[in-house]
Order: C-alpha cells, then structure tokens, then sequence
C-alpha cells in the first residue's frame, strides 16, 4: 500500500526546486532538488511523475502567486491610473520580495519544457492584468500595436525596474513610481 502523499513534503520539493532553478537554471537535477528537498530522488518522483511535470506544475504555480500578489486588493472602479498603479507596485514588490521566484520564472519561461497547456492555464491566471492593459491603451499611443508587443515591453519595464529596486532599496519607491509613470505615458 502506498503511503499518502504529504502537503508538506510537496511543499518541500517546491522550494527546493526554485532554489535550485535560481541558482542552476532548468538544467537543475532532480537529484539536487531532491536532495535540497531532504527527500529521496523516489520520493519526488512520487508527486512529479516527471522533471517536465515538475517544471510545469511550478511555473503554473508561480505565475498564479505573482498574479494573486498582484490583483490582491484591487480598487474597483473607473479610474484606471489608480488600478493599474496598484497593480504594478503589487507586482514589483512580489518580485523583489521573492527574488529567486522570480528567477526561476524567468528561467522556466524561457525553457522548451513548458507545455502549451501550463502556458495557457498560467495566462488564466493573468487574464484580469490582460484586460486592465488592454482598457489603459485602448485610446493611447500603443492603441493598434499588437498585445504581446505591449506585454513584452511593460514586462522589459517592470524587469529593468524590479533589477533596479533590488539594487538601491533605500529609493525602492521612487523608482517604482517613476517606472510606472513611463509605463503610464507609453501606453495611456
């Protein structure tokens, strides 16, 4: 009889992947997670039948925290300058917190061994960031650029930004605001 699965040790192996991605990139071996885990290279195998499921289920997971993190208390309402603020200092913020997250993010959206599937169940999870981005530019000068041209250079923004606050925290805020502004007058 199989033992039950424990949330813990999921938990573990978890954490010890984004460590490992971090550091190693998704080359990172699942002997070396395990191991970081305090688990058995079995025994990881037992809540991931596969490396690939593994790297699928934590980008997903990933992407929904940093969506969660982001849309977490959103003001209603029409005025979009205060949402869309909230939402990227909620952003930025997540990210420098959680550093390593964000490099294993940034690791695993790179990787060939992201299925359509997890990026499709991670942009779900994002779909309300899509629709703010696409009401703020809708009259702006970004209007008829393609949307994934708009992701990519807001994405390529927050990066630079997030780099940046991580660097100088004591002026953590103004950079944010700042960055924000210059989002604010490309797309609005």
């Amino acid at each position: 009889m199989a033992r039950p699965k424990s949330d813990d040790r999921r938990s573990a192996i978890l954490s010890a992947a984004i460590r490992r991605i971090a550091a190693d990139g998704p080359g990172a071996s699942t002997a070396a997670i395990a191991k970081e885990a305090g688990v058995s290279n079995g025994s990881l195998f037992t809540y991931f039948e596969t490396k690939a499921d593994l790297l699928n289920r934590l980008y997903v997971e990933l992407k929904v925290e940093m969506a969660t993190a982001a849309l977490d208390g959103l003001p209603s309402g029409d005025d979009l300058r205060e949402r869309a603020f909230h939402l990227w200092s909620r952003w930025l913020r997540w990210a420098t917190s959680s550093p390593d997250k964000r490099r294993t993010l940034a690791h695993l959206d790179v990787s060939g061994e992201i299925t359509p599937e997890s990026r499709h169940t991670a942009s779900q999870a994002m779909a309300s960031v899509g629709e703010l981005l696409e009401r703020i530019r809708e009259n702006g000068p970004m209007r008829d650029a393609p949307l994934g041209l708009v992701v990519a250079l807001t994405s390529a923004l927050a990066d630079a930004t997030i780099d940046l606050m991580i660097r100088d925290p004591d002026n953590a805020d103004e950079h944010c605001t700042a960055a924000f502004d210059a989002f604010w007058r490309m797309l609005a």
